[in-house]
């Protein structure tokens, strides 16, 4: 795996070795991890949280890994602040949701050396199935937070997180929101320091949380809470910028950015470190103006808090709860006017053209298969024209919710997860389907990567964070050990075949698991000659345009013309046409 280190360096003068780095938030971050001596990062990949770990895995001096699930990642990463050395865990927002057993007892123990924990949330769901408000996490585990406006603010408040978490013996949450985490900016870098480790002793009182340990460590973090709590009335992260005494805004994250270009005049008060509050700052604050209004995306998280201090001031509708906030809609807000709409996305998703997931959607919509999914790729399976996707849940769920039809329906049920979906988190769901004695069939699309995230390894692969090659799983025995009946692995382009063992997996009343198996397009970029349309010999039926294929355009008419541009030569479209008005071009 080729260095990324300095691809966004700019060297400003000639002779001038002063040197400003371009970098994203999610880059920042792992900048300011980088430089404030982390050695050892984990995460598992998760729109808008992956460049984080991608982009600490280009440095030698920090043992960077994709981990199986979040969980894991998050206990890793702890394991090694616990042990002595600086750490940080990130993922995306519902990604926390899989580590919150270890983060909520990780705050009673506390840390040895720094250890940040990085939640990338999704407001208007750019890439995920909820648009759950990780603020609130917070005051549930009784942790820090710090939420930057901008990638230069990433930088120095992941260094500063470092910082805060030994002062305290705390985790310390970092938010971002995809606006943040993808935005890129110029900014100063400075230099890694190189920290000792930290000495690792004996200490079962603070590290061991059976109930008598763990009481007493909740009056310990009761105590750290009061002192993060003065200390956030002094934290740098925090300041009241007086400008127009006419009107006054609390703003926090991207939402101070957009007050800022909405209203340039009006003075405000900016929350960087957002919990515990700075209650005496914001008592000050309010009174310096004669209209105080909060503006924040999603949940009513500043404005409840507000309520509680008993202070006057204006809030959002509470239409604006959902989605994310654009600069003007700030106007609007102010006015105390409701949400009227969402912007229309740019285009409908899609599958990529050849993607090994379309013929075994199209042998489940033939077959008229009721199909539990998952969070992938494959998950577009759901769209119109295919229509052959019926759930979607959680990582991991298409498994366990198929057990659940089976035990509802008893039959005509499959489930549907991807190779790094399963590893992630279907292992479990099938054991227990094995032990329970369920029936039917789960599919695992092998496309041999985590393709939805931007195509990183995992344990099936055979790679790791960095591109070296490890030892790899083998899912088939997997599947074996965790109970499976039958295991077969087929081509998914094969169709009569994979239509055959659908059929026959359905209802031999056994537990069998189909690993439908094809490199990802994304990585397998082999292109075969491009198919082409017999124009005299086509019917203009339009089976061929529900395979929801881009290369594949539907003209005025009915008639249909294969773009050459980005066809890759599957020839699904060439099996599916009973006309035989499709062929590979010669």
């Amino acid at each position: 795996m080729s260095s990324r280190k300095d691809l966004y360096i700019i060297t400003l003068m000639p002779g001038n070795e002063k040197k400003i780095h371009f970098l994203s938030g999610d880059e920042a971050v792992g900048r300011g991890a980088y430089e404030s001596g982390v050695r050892v990062a984990a995460s598992y990949p998760g729109t808008p949280a992956t460049e984080i770990l991608e982009y600490l895995s280009n440095f030698q001096e920090v043992d960077a890994q994709w981990s199986v699930n979040e969980k894991v990642a998050y206990e890793v990463a702890f394991g090694a602040a616990l042990s002595g050395s600086r750490a940080i865990f990130s993922s995306k927002h519902v990604g926390l949701n899989v580590a919150m057993d270890s983060l909520m007892t990780s705050a009673y123990i506390g840390v040895n050396a720094g250890f940040v924990a990085v939640t990338a949330d999704d407001p208007g769901l750019h890439s995920s199935q909820n648009e759950q408000d990780n603020r609130l996490v917070a005051p549930f585990a009784k942790l820090p937070l710090l939420e930057p406006s901008s990638p230069s603010e990433a930088y120095e408040f992941s260094r500063a997180a470092f910082a805060i978490s030994e002062e305290f013996d705390t985790p310390v949450l970092l938010r971002l929101t995809t606006r943040v985490a993808h935005t890129k900016e110029n900014f100063d870098i400075g230099q890694r320091i190189e920290l000792p480790k930290k000495e690792y002793v004996t200490n079962i009182g603070k590290n061991v949380m059976v109930p008598g340990n763990a009481y007493k460590r909740h009056v310990v973090l009761e105590e750290k809470l009061n002192k993060l709590k003065s200390y956030s009335e002094k934290a740098p992260f925090n300041r009241i910028e007086l400008r127009s005494k006419e009107l006054g805004f609390i703003a926090d994250g991207v939402s101070y950015l957009y007050v800022r270009e909405a209203f340039p005049e009006a003075s405000v008060l900016k929350l960087g470190f957002v919990y515990p509050f700075p209650d005496e700052m914001i008592r000050v604050f309010s009174e310096k103006v004669k209209k105080l209004v909060v503006i924040e995306e999603l949940e009513p998280f500043i404005e409840d808090h507000i309520k509680t201090l008993g202070i006057k001031a204006s809030f959002k509708d509470p239409s604006w709860r959902v989605g994310e906030l654009r600069p003007e809609d700030i106007p609007t807000i102010v006015e105390g006017k409701p949400r009227t709409g969402r912007p229309k996305p740019a285009r409908k998703p899609v599958l990529c053209p050849g993607c090994m997931h379309r013929p075994v959607f199209s042998v489940l919509r033939k077959l008229k298969v009721i199909v539990t999914g998952d969070i992938g790729c494959y998950t577009l399976g759901a769209l119109e024209p295919l229509s052959a996707l019926h759930t979607c849940l959680c990582m991991g769920s298409s498994v366990t919710l198929f057990e659940g039809f089976y035990r509802s329906l008893g039959k005509g049920v499959a489930g549907v997860i991807g190779d790094s979906t399963f590893v992630h988190s279907g292992i479990p769901g099938l054991i227990n389907a094995a032990y329970n004695g369920a029936k039917g069939l789960l599919i695992i699309l092998d496309n041999g990567t985590t393709a939805m995230t931007g195509s990183q390894p995992h344990p099936a692969t055979g790679a790791n964070a960095r591109g070296e090659q490890v030892k790899r799983l083998d899912i088939e025995a997997i599947c074996r050990a965790a109970g499976a009946d039958e295991v077969k692995v087929v081509d998914p382009f094969d169709t009569e075949l994979v239509e055959k063992c659908v059929r026959e997996y359905l209802s031999n009343g056994k537990l069998s698991v189909m690993i439908a198996r094809y490199p990802c397009r994304i990585i397998h970029r082999a292109k075969e000659k491009p198919a082409v349309v017999i124009e005299e010999k086509c019917k203009k039926c339009g089976v061929c345009l529900s395979l929801d294929c881009p290369a594949i355009i539907g003209q005025e008419g009915g008639s249909v013309s294969i773009d050459r541009a980005l066809c890759t030569g599957c020839y699904l479209c060439v099996k599916t046409c009973k006309f035989k008005a499709i062929e590979p071009s010669k």
